[in-house]
């Protein structure tokens, strides 16, 4: 965590505080709550207190954004990878100063990641306007019932940027409605899931996908079906894709013999292999595509 994260779609991982309540199928196994666990935290829950930072912790940004400034490159900071942003569990003063953090770190692009999208649009500061322009605002969908459940709320909130993580990817997705160019599209699937249509004028697709499958104990596997459609939707409508890593199981070799308690009993074809080995090429290619900020 912090400066130099080994996540693939981050610089620097940046957390106002710590702790979260678990709230979907993709939380079942979170890391963060396991991290947590093992530093003898107890800030995960509904009744658990959340751990904030002094001043120390929140002077990181203005070093990194400092540094990107003198190199002449962007950096992203993922935040919050032990949080929820848009968890209403928040204190106000917290989510206030990340506003005016975010604000004075022009350098630095915020990829704001929440399973919260219905919180966002309440949650934004005033002069959010049509979204700050260093902030990307994603949700993670790891099947079907979220996919239709979260991504409606996330692109009824203006934004420069807005993203998904399937990570961990547990089903297959179909998101054509939510990548199309066509907001005729994207009304109608708007429409389809129960949600009103705004605007037309103000709809906008998806700019960005990242898939990826679950490491740690108790991983479940993911079929390799449902990173390449995901792909395929993706290069249809020219949408960046990202696939961040296999996890723990991956393509079950096929050049040795793997112990039978390793191969996934759902004849997926991939085998718990560990994440170094896995990898993260699908179909031997590595897809590390990002968007490119509109003006």
């Amino acid at each position: 965590m912090g400066e130099n994260s080994a996540i693939e779609w981050t610089d620097h991982t940046f957390n106002p505080v710590w702790g979260c309540v678990k709230v979907s199928p993709a939380c079942d196994n979170c890391y963060a709550a396991a991290l947590d666990h093992r530093l003898g935290g107890g800030h995960w829950g509904p009744h658990a207190p959340l751990k904030e930072f002094g001043d120390k912790h929140w002077a990181e940004p203005l070093k990194w954004n400092r540094a990107a400034e003198r190199d002449g490159v962007r950096r992203r900071v993922f935040c919050a990878s032990m949080a929820d942003v848009f968890d209403n569990r928040w204190p106000e003063h917290v989510r206030s100063r990340l506003w005016e953090l975010i604000k004075a770190t022009p350098h630095l692009d915020w990829l704001l990641l929440t399973k919260r999208p219905q919180n966002i649009a309440r949650m934004l500061p005033d002069n959010w306007g049509n979204g700050y322009s260093n902030v990307w605002l994603g949700t993670t969908v790891e099947n079907q019932e979220e996919a239709d459940r979260r991504i409606a709320h996330l692109l009824a909130v203006p934004a420069k940027i807005r993203f998904l993580s399937c990570e961990p990817l547990l089903g297959p997705l179909h998101l054509r409605w939510a990548l199309s160019c066509n907001p005729l599209e994207i009304a109608s699937g708007f429409q389809r899931r129960g949600h009103f249509s705004p605007g037309l004028e103000k709809l906008r697709r998806l700019d960005w996908v990242i898939a990826g499958g679950e490491s740690g104990h108790g991983a479940r596997p993911i079929h390799p079906d449902w990173s390449r459609a995901l792909r395929d939707q993706c290069a249809a409508v020219g949408v960046p894709f990202l696939f961040k890593q296999w996890g723990e199981w991956g393509p079950r070799p096929s050049y040795e013999e793997v112990p039978i308690g390793t191969v996934d009993r759902h004849s997926f074809g991939v085998a718990r292999i560990g994440k170094k080995r896995a990898g993260r090429l699908l179909d031997g290619v590595e897809h590390n595509a990002f968007p490119e900020m509109m003006p």
